[in-house]
């Protein structure tokens, strides 16, 4: 029996049912809050989210990776992994320098986290003298808007000035986020041969501290009363005025001059990353956003000013917007907005055709105005327009409906009964109240069970719950304090049949005339046959889930939303020159070429749309090991492709015959194309080993690179451990220690000679030049031990062959660690074109390459990227699903005022896997995360019928047998039931045929709501009224157990609890033996035997069935016999 509605409840709905002022006014505001945050709205195509973290970064000039490592790394990391807050620590170590990357628990104080971190690193006293102080970077959150590329035939200076006054007129619209690629600081290089080192006996460090004094011009102070300022010196910032720099002076009054001993020369922009657009070359600014940044409003801001900008430069010259944000996001959420209006179409026509027109009216009006009013709130709790919170809006465009429904049907109904226009809509809001909150309360908690899912994805799908939840609790209002009102003068307006209500006057005739003359009846037999129809019931789930355990229906986690854009990264031997990157590069340019034509005349359109080639560095992900490369041996390529909806093809077959024309360089050395994706997903295959050394943990990601060659749809396979340079472990001899050299001595003259010094630095436009001191490229070479001259302490040049060991070493670039466990990633993309294939790649890696590699390598492994996300995910949602069953128990438990009721609520939630199983069938698609998100918000969904159902079961059976009372209201609940799922699955109708790519990801939760719910209302109809009628009769079967215990007559008695001590009895012989000792006993296992049955526990459950059934029956036999004797000793006497 479910609870009344407080009286204090039903008089603030009577006063709004019966004030008109005081309902449209609350209507009016909710509605001017809505159309007031809609414009305010941000738009995105996927929700911000944002990782708090800290960098913690240490310069060490000249050591390698492993010394880094041991040095710097080892020392920090244990005091940075005790700050308080600290969740995950990663570290890299890399020739010169390390980083360490904190992350943080969510919403935590990073202010705090900061000063916590100082003071941990404060503690340590004990790094290498020679390593700098280590800098803190708390990280900042930024979004690409788009790339704008300046190209023409024109110098890259030319160029640079371009782009430099781009970025200052971005600035002053506001755009401060941009990043110029392409160009090179402006450089003075100052080249000193060692021969004029020993020949004028000065040192590098002497030349650069020349430099340093001459670069700026020092203000010296005011003369009093002469007005005028002193300034000593003159700034000597060219190549021409640091020629002219007095190095020193002879007795004799001549000078020594920089351009003496040097030569002084301007290094041009060009020398380190350059672009090339169609054989020009080209400048890339890229335009980021913050956090509360509007990408579509920065890039109309971007987009102005670069049409500006192009008007004033000369012919041939062109400013290009690549890798646009604004109509990516603007036509995908027009998709959604395209669907949702489809369904709110269809909803509205499902309303008109069942409920008389002003009814259906006012119960529609509720869906603007929760929306309207969710979109105010939304807007107050920083939710913006994107994918995931427009579709979990059209996900409500159903449910949404759902309470004005019943309200709305319920006081149509009252009012045919003959109550007042008033007393009907205030008896219906009153009346209907708890199974309304109830099922509404139900629902927001199973949608506040997505909550629990944490990490990136959780985030990513944080706006399902919190819109869903807004737009109920908006519902909820509209419905109890507006509807009413509305409701009672709709229902006032006469009861003559007009002209608008006869489409629902006439369908409403044909449904009560099935109601009546077919339902009814059908419902009394399933409740006659109702041990029959939830066995069915049971074994339609259980075929159901023979689809998911056979692999017939497939799972896969996560399909990114794929984007136009594709990115292609090479490197080259280090015997290979510029000019081969440039060869290099050319060659992708022409494959692109070649293979867009080939597709033009295959499909009748060019798919690729521009090409950005590049050498001195990578596009997009840079190749594992670039970082210990020469910037003039690395190139890349950057293709925008024709979005996905208009080819019909993926960018994986391009990207797979992009590999397939490109000619390797003889001097390549790697080589690999990447497509990007959306969202928050990690790489499709990452493993990780560890627990062994470097060399061990190379090899076995070596034999994984090998064995997954074999599968056609794994591309871009590298690892992140990537071989060094030879290393020369130089020790002092007993001679160079004779001659007076020191250790630190002698590293900081080779650090200077190799490396060189950065004498000056100064502002030159919007950029830093420098002024550096070398040596020529050409005594820079392999065999600079033989011949480099070193100046002793007493002023003599002996070689440093003389008074050095050599010990020679080779290594790997990078030490990686997580949370101090030294390990090796191996990374690739898995096309997701064919869900099975994929699927077999990754069963064969986890089932027999992986456990072969560990157990040949002895090194242990885990899965990372995507499958680690997997499998957080999967854990949350379960503890999601614990926590929503537990709460919905809870609730039902307080609704109904009974511990087993809920129960019986609750039963129809497992049935709804039926339809959504048998959906993923249907349309042939992979179950996904978004599954289970749809699962968990079904589960909510589905068991509202159940509760309106019950909830009028319960008031029949008040004046009535239980069998007529579930018949009985069972047909009367037969259209709000039916109403109800229909809006809902009508609501989502048009998603589940939207052929858009970028919203393919979305469809299993269409899938599943759509089908579950579908499948879900005929299973409601069929289940709740056996379950009802089941728990009466065992109600009566436990009243019997009570009065057979209890029974006077003993040998009744008797007979009763030696079958109870039988039954218990077989269930050990059976069931206990198999679980305790594995195997029946023997004088059964000879019977099975016999029959040719196995002795697990499969079998030992069907004997103890089979045993139990024979005792009941005997037992009811032996029962029987007893009363007819009985009676027949009776009838005697």
């Amino acid at each position: 029996m479910a609870r009344d509605l407080p009286k204090s409840a039903g008089g603030l709905f009577s006063y709004f049912a019966r004030h008109r002022t005081a309902a449209n006014l609350l209507l009016l505001v909710l509605l001017v809050s809505g159309l007031m945050a809609t414009p305010r709205m941000r738009a995105q195509f996927f929700p911000d989210i944002v990782s708090d973290s800290i960098s913690i970064g240490v310069t060490w000039q000249g050591a390698g990776a492993e010394d880094v490592d041991s040095a710097i790394v080892q020392t920090l990391e244990p005091a940075l992994l005790a700050v308080e807050g600290v969740t995950e620590a990663s570290s890299t170590s890399r020739e010169g320098s390390a980083r360490i990357r904190l992350e943080f628990e969510p919403d935590w104080d990073m202010s705090r986290a900061k000063a916590d971190v100082e003071s941990a690193l404060d503690t340590i006293s004990s790094l290498p003298q020679d390593a700098d102080d280590p800098t803190i970077v708390q990280s900042s959150w930024s979004d690409r808007v788009t790339d704008v590329v300046i190209s023409g035939p024109l110098d890259i200076q030319q160029l640079g000035q371009f782009a430099d006054e781009f970025v200052m007129r971005l600035f002053d619209q506001g755009v401060t986020r941009t990043t110029i690629q392409g160009l090179a600081a402006p450089q003075v290089l100052v080249e000193v041969p060692t021969v004029n080192l020993i020949q004028y006996d000065i040192t590098m460090r002497d030349i650069a501290n020349a430099i340093a004094q001459e670069v700026d011009a020092d203000p010296a102070g005011d003369v009093t009363g002469a007005n005028t300022r002193v300034r000593t010196g003159v700034e000597k910032r060219t190549a021409k005025d640091i020629e002219q720099i007095v190095l020193g002076s002879s007795p004799d009054g001549s000078t020594l001059t920089i351009s003496d001993i040097a030569m002084v020369q301007d290094l041009g922009m060009d020398r380190g990353r350059s672009y090339f657009v169609r054989g020009n070359p080209a400048v890339s600014i890229r335009v980021d956003r913050s956090q509360k940044g509007d990408a579509i409003a920065i890039q109309h801001v971007v987009e102005d000013v670069a049409q500006k900008l192009e008007l004033t430069l000369p012919q041939g010259t062109t400013v290009e917007l690549i890798r646009t944000r604004a109509e990516y996001i603007s036509g995908r959420l027009n998709i959604l907005l395209q669907n949702g209006a489809s369904g709110l179409v269809l909803v509205l026509g499902l309303l008109f055709l069942f409920l008389n027109a002003r009814t259906a009216f006012w119960v529609a009006a509720g869906i603007p105005t929760a929306m309207l009013t969710a979109i105010a709130l939304m807007y107050v709790m920083g939710i913006t327009f994107n994918m995931i919170s427009l579709f979990a809006l059209i996900l409500t465009l159903g449910i949404v409906v759902d309470d004005a429904i019943v309200v709305g049907e319920h006081a149509d109904q009252r009012a045919r009964l003959g109550l007042p226009p008033i007393v009907a809509a205030e008896t219906a809001a009153q009346r209907m109240a708890m199974p309304v909150l109830a099922a509404t309360i139900t629902t927001v908690i199973a949608f506040l069970g997505l909550t629990a899912i944490g990490g990136r994805f959780g985030d990513m799908i944080a706006d399902i719950p919190y819109t869903v939840i807004l737009v109920l609790c908006a519902s909820l209002v509209e419905c109890f304090l507006i509807l009413p009102n509305h409701m009672a003068h709709s229902i006032s307006d006469g009861t003559t049949v007009k002209w608008y209500d006869r489409p629902s006057y006439y369908v409403n005739i044909g449904f009560e005339w099935f109601r009546d003359r077919i339902f009814k009846h059908v419902i009394g037999w399933i409740v006659q046959a109702r041990y029959a129809m939830f066995a069915g019931a049971v074994v339609l789930l259980a075929s159901q889930a023979v689809l998911v355990i056979s692999g017939t229906v497939n799972w896969r986690f996560f399909s990114s939303p794929e984007q136009a854009s594709i990115t292609g990264n090479f490197a080259m031997l280090n015997t290979a020159t510029r000019d081969d990157s440039v060869a290099m590069a050319n060659e992708l340019q022409r494959a692109v070429d070649t293979v867009g034509a080939r597709y033009e005349t295959e499909y009748g359109r060019n798919p690729v749309t521009y090409v950005l080639t590049e050498v001195g560095g990578n596009a997009g992900r840079g190749l594992a090991g670039a970082d210990t490369k020469s910037a003039d041996l690395l190139g890349g390529i950057s293709i925008e492709l024709i979005e996905a909806d208009e080819r019909p093809y993926s960018s994986y077959k391009f990207l797979g015959d992009m590999q397939a024309e490109v000619q390797n360089h003889p001097l390549l050395e790697s080589f690999s194309f990447r497509r990007w994706g959306s969202g928050p997903g990690g790489d499709a295959l990452d493993v990780q080993f560890y627990g062994a050394s470097s060399d061990t943990l190379k090899r076995a990601a070596e034999d994984l690179k090998t064995a997954v060659a074999q599968f056609p749809i794994v591309s871009a396979v590298e690892d992140d451990l990537a071989y060094d340079k030879e290393e020369l472990v130089l020790e002092l001899t007993a001679q160079g220690q004779a001659l007076g050299f020191t250790i630190d001595g002698l590293g900081q003259v080779l650090r200077n000679r190799l490396n060189g010094i950065e004498a000056a630095s100064f502002p030159m436009g919007v950029r830093s030049a420098e002024i550096r001191v070398e040596l020529p490229d050409g005594e820079v070479t392999s065999d600079f031990l033989d011949r480099m001259q070193l100046r002793a302490p007493s002023g003599a040049y002996v070689p440093l062959a003389d008074i050095v060991s050599v010990e020679r070493k080779s290594g790997f670039s990078t030490v990686r660690r997580e949370n101090g466990i030294r390990l090796i990633s191996v990374t690739g993309d898995i096309s997701e074109d064919d869900p099975d294939a994929a699927n077999e790649v990754m069963r064969a890696l986890e089932e027999e390459i992986l456990p072969e590699i560990a157990s040949t390598r002895q090194v242990e492994w885990r899965m990372s990227g995507l499958s680690e996300q997997e499998g957080a995910f999967l854990s949350d949602a379960k503890t999601g699903l614990i926590l929503v069953l537990l709460g919905i128990y809870l609730t039902l438990t307080w609704v109904f005022a009974s511990w087993t009721r809920p129960i019986v609520v609750m039963t129809v939630i497992p049935f709804g896997l039926v339809g959504a199983i048998w959906g993923h069938y249907v349309w042939d698609i992979p179950m996904s995360m978004f599954t289970v998100v749809g699962l968990l918000g079904m589960t909510g969904i589905i068991i509202n019928d159940s509760i309106v159902l019950i909830t009028t079961i319960d008031e029949y059976a008040k004046d009535r047998g239980l069998i007529p009372s579930v018949i009985d209201a069972t047909a009367d609940r037969l259209r709000p039931v039916m109403l109800t799922t229909l809006t809902t699955v009508f609501g989502l109708g048009p998603l589940l045929y939207e052929q858009s790519s970028q919203a393919q990801f979305l469809k299993p939760t269409v899938v599943t709501l759509v089908y579950g719910l579908g499948f879900g209302m005929i299973l409601v109809l069929i289940v709740v009224p056996s379950l009802i009628v089941i728990q009466s009769d065992v109600k009566r079967y436990f009243v019997a157990l009570r009065h057979s215990l209890g029974a006077k007559h003993m040998r009744v008695k008797r007979m009763f609890m030696a079958a109870v001590a039988l039954i218990f009895a077989w269930l050990a012989a059976t069931l206990g033996a198999v679980i305790v000792t594995d195997e029946l006993p023997a004088i059964i296992q000879n019977y099975t035997d016999t029959f040719g049955l196995s002795s697990g526990a499969g079998s030992a459950l069907a004997l103890f069935l089979l045993g139990a059934v024979v005792i009941v029956i005997v037992l009811t036999i032996a029962t029987h016999a007893a009363q007819a004797v009985t009676w027949v000793r009776q009838r005697r006497t």
